[in-house]
């Protein structure tokens, strides 16, 4: 590495390595799962908290702060004047829920063989952490800065991002803001959103007699359970489902999958598709409950779209995925939701049309929303900037690249994220990804995922915004 400032960068992340890792402890251990919104807490107590600490650990290392009424907060390297440009990072310190399967408590940091585990190391308070001190290092080193810089701190993140929609809405925008909420290199497009709920009909007089399954609507869910009207010796018993006698003449099923997110369901295993799969295959349902569940199976069936006849690829984004998260019984209706990231070549209209037609009477679709493709140009100079700074600290020759999943940076005018994560490092058996039991971050990629930070933000000084 040739940049002269790069001995001063990496001899200030050695110095902090601990205090870096005891600050992402600090920060996971305050649960941040959005609740009841409260005064001052619009998401719930839990992310108002992760806020606070965030905030607090700023202070502490001598940044300027600010709380915008629990929606969002930020540090600072420096005062920024009316009308002046600014360049910011933006992460978030709310989390999905913990979920089941975890061998030791999810708020409580482990470190293993080099991993940190914890929900959250990964998606995203590690990488808020890294952030606050990338401006530390720009504030303690004395460099005169260009363009000033804010760490934004989101606090709703993970259903909503309405707290990026506050913030646009009363505070400037920077002139250009990058994530670290994805994978390296850089992520500069991401695919559009589509999700809603496939509904049952009231069931009357059938045999479920509840369902339930998945934590999070944007997480393929690991673990799910049914309660049927009959006895066990009914159930055909299928691969990772569990069958054991109720109460009163009823059986309970259990389905164990793997979870992980969303926009990446490839190797993941889907407990309420197993559960589906195990009701029709028993045969034991009314023929009303059996439509329905059929309509649920062609959803679980595959997670590319195409038993729903909405496959698409249109070769600048990865090919669709679409997947049930979670599944509720209430009052005889059953409530699944879905998630489903598109690129260009569709859109959904014509998905909706496709799905109401795979519903048939069976069925019906409610709470659907949609998200349009987000896309940076590749050649542009910022993108330019933080890919070639990529390149240089780890030697690669890496390219820009689009993915699924949706970041903050679509709310921005012009943004991108850009890493901590690495597609490419496989993750031991004790760890889990981003949205999974055992979440879990490699620390040394972590380190050098600072200083790619701080040499970054330096550079971004250098162009014109």
């Amino acid at each position: 590495m040739n940049d002269p400032r790069w001995a001063s960068i990496d001899a200030f992340a050695e110095q902090n390595r601990e205090n870096i890792l005891r600050d992402i402890t600090r920060l996971v251990a305050v649960p941040s799962v959005e609740g009841t919104p409260e005064p001052g807490a619009p998401f719930g107590a839990g992310p108002k908290a992760a806020l606070d600490k965030a905030l607090e650990i700023a202070a502490e290392l001598g940044l300027q702060t600010c709380n915008a009424e629990g929606y969002i907060g930020w540090a600072e390297t420096d005062t920024i004047a009316e009308g002046q440009k600014y360049l910011a990072t933006i992460t978030h310190t709310d989390v999905v829920p913990e979920g089941n399967g975890w061998d030791a408590d999810p708020y409580t940091v482990r470190v293993r063989d080099g991993w940190i585990l914890g929900r959250g190391v990964a998606d995203d308070k590690g990488p808020s952490i890294l952030c606050l001190y990338a401006l530390k290092y720009l504030k303690d080193s004395g460099v005169e800065l260009k363009y000033p810089v804010r760490a934004l701190l989101g606090t709703n993140e993970e259903t909503n991002m309405h707290d990026v929609d506050y913030y646009a809405e009363h505070y400037p925008m920077p002139a250009f803001c990058f994530t670290p909420d994805a994978e390296f290199p850089v992520c500069n497009g991401e695919k559009g959103g589509f999700n809603g709920e496939i509904v049952s009909p009231v069931l009357n007089d059938g045999v479920i007699l509840s369902f339930a399954g998945g934590v999070a609507r944007n997480a393929v869910p690991d673990r799910a359970s049914c309660t049927v009207r009959v006895a066990p010796d009914r159930i055909k018993v299928i691969e990772d489902v569990t069958v054991e006698a109720g109460e009163n003449g009823t059986t309970v099923l259990h389905g164990w999958g793997k979870s992980g997110h969303a926009a990446m369901p490839a190797g993941t295993v889907n407990a309420i598709g197993l559960l589906v799969d195990c009701l029709l295959q028993s045969g034991v349902c009314t023929a009303q409950e059996q439509a329905y569940l059929q309509v649920l199976h062609t959803l679980h069936a595959a997670t590319d779209g195409s038993t729903l006849g909405i496959a698409a690829d249109d070769g600048l984004f990865d090919p669709l995925t679409i997947i049930g998260g979670t599944i509720e019984m209430k009052d005889g209706v059953i409530r699944q939701s879905f998630d489903c990231r598109y690129p260009t070549n569709t859109d959904p209209e014509k998905m909706t049309a496709a799905l109401e037609k795979v519903c048939g009477t069976a069925a019906h679709l409610e709470n659907l929303t949609s998200r349009v493709p987000f896309y940076i140009a590749a050649d542009s100079p910022a993108i330019q900037t933080l890919i070639n700074t990529y390149n240089d600290v780890t030697g690669e020759n890496k390219t820009p690249f689009t993915m699924g999943g949706g970041t903050y940076a679509r709310h921005f005018p012009y943004a991108v994220s850009f890493g901590p994560e690495h597609t490419d490092l496989e993750i031991p058996e004790f760890a889990g990804p981003m949205h999974g039991a055992n979440e879990g971050a490699p620390f040394e990629k972590l380190m050098e995922a600072l200083k790619i930070y701080i040499l970054a933000l330096l550079r971004l000084q250098e162009i014109d915004l």
